[in-house]
């Protein structure tokens, strides 16, 4: 099966311009947790992605203003991506091995024609299947150990 089969569609995005308190409410209105950012919204070209979790630690938790601070500052560049005509499978590696949920799908100029959830793999999948890419999506994070010895 192909990524085109699975994929929703021409999904939302944002621009690096906007700011955001805007791009919040859109994340809140669409009921997504993240989301493409691309150059412009006439060519779609896919340059980042922000998340729920990007407005969270970087504006909120810095005390930035939402209406005054661009995302320009803190999406996420160069995005792990996938093309329409991979196989499922592909995808679904892409996402264990960067520990995503869900992966922009670019067509062969770089525009954003799609997106494929976590949630899109585990309709189509066996519940074993699912069971093992939703662990590895989920792995916690190594983390480096504190410079302060016990």
């Amino acid at each position: 099966m192909k990524v085109r089969e699975i994929m929703t569609p021409d999904p939302v995005c944002c621009v690096p311009e906007d700011n955001v308190q805007k791009v919040a409410a859109i994340l809140r209105d669409q009921d997504i947790g993240s989301m493409p950012v691309v150059l412009d919204q006439s060519s779609r070209k896919l340059v980042g992605v922000i998340t729920d979790r990007d407005l969270c630690c970087k504006v909120i938790a810095q005390g930035l203003n939402p209406s005054g601070t661009k995302i320009d500052r803190i999406f996420s560049l160069q995005p792990v991506s996938c093309r329409d005509g991979e196989n499922i499978s592909s995808c679904e590696q892409l996402m264990q091995e960067h520990q995503i949920r869900r992966i922009p799908v670019v067509d062969g100029e770089g525009s954003c024609i799609g997106i494929v959830s976590q949630a899109d793999l585990a309709l189509r999948e066996k519940p074993e299947k699912v069971s093992k890419i939703v662990t590895e999506i989920s792995k916690p994070a190594r983390r480096a150990s504190s410079p302060i010895a016990a």
